[in-house]
């Protein structure tokens, strides 16, 4: 009777572990967000949300290509990215990109790295949680789609945000929401704080242009000349985050 009794309490402790463990979140999303917080380059601190990137802190002398919206999509840059094994990162908007999905997963094949940045180009800074996560949240969806594999970085629109996007961010399954410290306007680079010149671990934005008269590809040649006569490299981005 008394061996009796001890197995039914050891089936009661099991029950009740087994649904305390049910009454934990399943959603694969906020559960890959969580994880995501984890993310991060050395010395970038992760808050509640994604960790925000504007540079990493290294000692090898990289630097990092990153690339906005999706506009130009000339067959060139594809060549160039193969040509030169260019460990770019690509972050995409949908409305931007429309039905030019198949030049990104051209360059995709050649080594540039896809990631988000939204679906339609939206400010993100100020907008609801439910209207931040549908615009992050929509383009990670598309993205895994079209190219088997959800992005870990996004880049908001503009380079704004607030703690909102950072919690949406993290709930999409984001690893770091990655900013820049230096920019190419037209042919040369402006800088945000910090020394004017590139220092090792600048992350880099190329961002849309129509007006400058310049290609992409042209952007993107006298910009490698600048990164090498400054003793750098390119470096792959995702694998220092």
């Amino acid at each position: 009777m008394r061996a009796s009794k001890a197995a039914v309490a050891s089936v009661l402790a099991l029950t009740a572990l087994l649904l305390t463990g049910c009454a934990q979140s399943v959603d694969p999303i906020e559960r890959l967000g969580k994880k995501a917080v984890t993310y991060g380059a050395k010395g970038v601190r992760s808050g509640p949300g994604a960790p925000v990137v504007t540079r990493v802190r290294t000692s090898d002398k990289v630097v990092f290509l990153t690339y906005d919206d999706g506009v130009e999509q000339d067959p060139r840059f594809v060549e160039l990215v193969r040509e030169r094994r260019l460990p770019v990162s690509m972050f995409l908007t949908d409305s931007v990109v429309g039905p030019g999905y198949g030049h990104f997963a051209r360059l995709q094949s050649v080594g540039a790295s896809i990631q988000n940045h939204t679906l339609d180009h939206t400010a993100l800074r100020g907008l609801p949680y439910a209207g931040q996560r549908h615009e992050i949240c929509g383009q990670q969806d598309k993205l895994g789609s079209r190219f088997g594999l959800r992005p870990r970085l996004f880049r908001p629109p503009y380079g704004t945000y607030d703690t909102t996007t950072l919690r949406a961010a993290t709930d999409c399954g984001v690893g770091a929401v990655v900013l820049w410290r230096a920019a190419l306007e037209g042919d040369h680079l402006t800088y945000g704080t910090g020394p004017h010149h590139l220092l090792p671990g600048d992350i880099i934005s190329l961002p849309s242009t129509e007006t400058t008269g310049l290609t992409l590809v042209d952007r993107t040649t006298r910009l490698l000349r600048e990164i090498e006569g400054a003793g750098l490299r390119v470096g792959r981005l995702e694998d220092y985050l």
